[in-house]
C-alpha cells in the first residue's frame, strides 16, 4: 500500500482546475471534473479535505456565477458529504480504476436523487413525477461522464498527488521540489 503524502499545493491546484473547468462555456452541466477529482483527494487527504473539496467547489461556483439560491446549500452539503463517504470508502481500497468507477456510480445516483428529486418538489412545487422524468436523462449523462472520468483519470490523479517528483510551472519559470511545497 502506497503511503499517502499530504501536499496541499497539489490539492489547491486540483481544486482550482475543477473550478475553472466548470466555468467553461457550452459545457453540459452534468459533465464535470468534480467527482473524479474529489475521490482521489478524499482518499489521500481524508474526511475534512474530502468534504470541503466538494462543498466549497459548489459554493464558490454558485457565488462566482451569481446563481446562489436555496439549492446552493443543499447541493454543496450533498457533494461535501460524498467527499466524507469517499474518504471512508477508499480508506482500505487500492488505487484501481474499478474502485473509482463503483463509487462514481453510487455517488452519482445518490447525488442526483438527493438533489434532483428534492429541490424541485420541496422548494419550487414541482411534481415529483416531473422531477423524476426530467432527472432520468440528466442522471444517465451524469453517470456516463462521472464513471468514464473516474475509470480513466481518478487513479492517475491519486498517483500524481502521491509522487515525490518536482512540479514544473513553465509559465512562471518555477520548478518546485516536494520539500518546498
Amino acid at each position: 500500500m502506497q503511503k499517502n503524502k499530504k501536499n496541499y499545493f497539489k490539492y489547491t491546484i486540483g481544486f482550482i482546475f475543477c473550478f475553472l473547468f466548470r466555468l467553461l462555456p457550452f459545457r453540459p452541466p452534468n459533465i464535470e471534473p468534480l467527482l473524479f477529482a474529489q475521490m482521489p483527494f478524499s482518499k489521500n487527504y481524508g474526511n475534512l479535505a474530502g468534504f470541503f473539496f466538494g462543498f466549497l467547489s459548489i459554493i464558490l461556483y454558485d457565488v462566482v456565477t451569481q446563481k446562489v439560491g436555496v439549492w446552493t446549500l443543499v447541493t454543496a452539503t450533498v457533494y461535501g458529504t460524498l467527499g466524507l463517504f469517499a474518504s471512508m470508502y477508499f480508506k482500505n481500497k487500492e488505487n484501481k480504476p474499478w474502485n473509482y468507477g463503483k463509487f462514481a456510480i453510487i455517488a452519482t445516483i445518490t447525488y442526483d436523487a438527493l438533489t434532483g428529486l428534492t429541490i424541485g418538489p420541496i422548494f419550487f412545487h414541482q411534481s415529483f413525477m416531473n422531477s423524476l422524468i426530467g432527472q432520468i436523462p440528466f442522471t444517465l449523462l451524469h453517470l456516463a461522464g462521472n464513471v468514464t472520468f473516474a475509470l480513466l483519470l481518478s487513479p492517475m490523479i491519486y498517483t500524481i498527488v502521491n509522487q515525490d517528483k518536482k512540479i514544473k510551472l513553465p509559465l512562471a519559470g518555477l520548478v518546485l521540489s516536494p520539500k518546498q511545497i
